[in-house]
Order: C-alpha cells, then sequence, then structure tokens
C-alpha cells in the first residue's frame, strides 16, 4: 500500500514479486487513507503480509488504527517516511501549516502496543 504524496510516487519504481498486489488511492489525493486501509487489507488476507509506505504527515491523521492492527495480530510492516511536513501539499501550495510536529514514532507504538500482540520498531 503506498500512500498518497511522496510514498506513491517513489513505491512506482518497486519491483514486486509476481502476485503481489499493489494499491493507491489517488482518485481524491486524501492523506491519512492508508493507515486504515492497511488495517482493513491485513484483516481481509490474514495469511499475507501488506506492507504500507506512509509519510509522516499522513500517519499522523489516522495513527491510531495501528493500535487496532497490534491487537488483532496483524504482521503489517509500516515504513514511515519521516520528512517533517505535508511534502506534497509543499508542493501545491506552501506555507507555514505545511510543516508539523515531529513525533517520537518509536515511543507512540510503544505507548500504543501495551504488550498487546508482537511489536518491534525500528529508527533508520
Amino acid at each position: 500500500i503506498a500512500e498518497t504524496g511522496d510514498s506513491w510516487f517513489n513505491c512506482q519504481k518497486l519491483r514486486l514479486p509476481e502476485g503481489c498486489g499493489y494499491e493507491f488511492q489517488m482518485q481524491y489525493g486524501s492523506i491519512g487513507w492508508s493507515v486504515g486501509a492497511t488495517l482493513g487489507y491485513a484483516q481481509a488476507v490474514p495469511e499475507k503480509r501488506v506492507l504500507a509506505f506512509i509519510g509522516d504527515g499522513s500517519f499522523q491523521v489516522t495513527a491510531q488504527d495501528v493500535s487496532t492492527m497490534l491487537r488483532g495480530g496483524q504482521k503489517s510492516i509500516i515504513f514511515l517516511i519521516n520528512n517533517g511536513g505535508y511534502t506534497i501539499e509543499v508542493e501545491i501550495h506552501d506555507g507555514p501549516y505545511n510543516v508539523i510536529k515531529n513525533w517520537n514514532y518509536t515511543a507512540l507504538v510503544e505507548a500504543i502496543h501495551n504488550d498487546e500482540g508482537k511489536c518491534w520498531t525500528m529508527k533508520v
């Protein structure tokens, strides 16, 4: 799953194995859809692993869905692209409202994890 914006543009270059799906939502260009989409896809196909590429701004819109993923024991992997703002929005119309607070994402996941399910975080 590729989030709207930078993630979508960069994921188009991925070389995926045969039978691997690739989903993105560009109809309305709504940021934040991919966290819920990851939750839904992983629920629908529990035998598969769902990978999601999500920008930090988009993630902050619907981050609480990660709690449901963990509680449900989903095996999703989220690659969080942290570039400090709504980068795709800057390209359309720049302004101070496109700069977001940089969360401690590792601590956030640990807080919502609360020893439910398996969780692993890595900051690169």
